[in-house]
């Protein structure tokens, strides 16, 4: 699949589209506190931290500093403008090279960027380098042998298909992961709430802030969107679904 550019049009309704209510971030923070050690403070990584969603909620919750790094330059200005925290840095830099020293952090996150990551083995090690000894981290991503039943993606031309390309199955990030000196830890699916309505979401979905559509042509996004009208006017109740974590170990 082809690289996704924020900087081009996702970052303009990206905040808006990927919104969490207050009840998802508890659910994630609550996710994340689960796997991280007691101890405190902890010292954080959010790869590829977009407009923020995350970061400040990591520094919050786990007392920081936590460190943001996001290689779309608009995105960062989103962050820095509208999430900002007194614990919190976000730099540009790719996951293939970190701009952190090595054993910088306790704990890394990487929520939903996995798939974005054009050189993995690359990243896997250079998480392993920036990660302490005993360190840390959540990998949120999707997997080919178990993809979520999103309420959304069958209404669009090969939509299932095409969520099935951007990912790999289990077997391939844990072998990236190993190769690279990780420990596997689990995998898990994390119950979240709706945020709100049929009609909430599709709205959401309307600002095309999932990059998905991204490796759609427009004919296809005009299709699936009129069935979504249908669908939602016919059973307009709140949409769920998981989110799969996985966690690795830093010997």
């Amino acid at each position: 699949m082809r690289p996704v550019d924020y900087d081009d049009r996702l970052h303009r309704g990206y905040a808006a589209g990927r919104a969490l209510s207050d009840a998802q971030r508890a659910a994630w923070a609550r996710a994340f506190a689960a796997r991280l050690p007691a101890a405190r403070p902890l010292r954080g990584l959010d790869l590829g931290s977009g407009t923020g969603r995350f970061t400040p909620l990591l520094a919050a919750e786990f007392g920081g500093p936590v460190t943001g790094v996001e290689p779309s330059r608009r995105m960062r200005a989103q962050a820095v403008a509208h999430a900002a925290h007194p614990r919190v840095a976000y730099v540009p830099g790719r996951a293939e090279a970190l701009p952190l020293p090595d054993a910088s952090a306790d704990f890394g996150l990487s929520f939903l960027v996995w798939h974005h990551v054009r050189d993995r083995p690359a990243a896997a090690r250079e998480l392993h380098r920036v990660l302490r000894p005993g360190g840390t981290l959540l990998l949120r991503t999707e997997l080919t042998d178990r993809l979520p039943d999103l309420w959304y993606i069958d209404a669009f031309p090969r939509g299932r298909e095409i969520l099935a390309a951007l990912y790999e199955p289990l077997s391939a990030v844990r072998g990236t992961f190993e190769a690279a000196g990780w420990e596997w830890g689990s995998v898990a699916e994390v119950a979240l709430p709706p945020a709100g309505t049929r009609a909430e979401a599709l709205a959401r979905l309307r600002t095309r802030a999932f990059s998905v559509f991204e490796h759609m042509p427009e004919a296809d996004i005009e299709a699936g969107f009129a069935e979504l009208e249908r669908r939602v006017a016919a059973a307009p109740g709140a949409p769920a679904a998981p989110g799969t974590v996985l966690t690795f170990r830093r010997p």
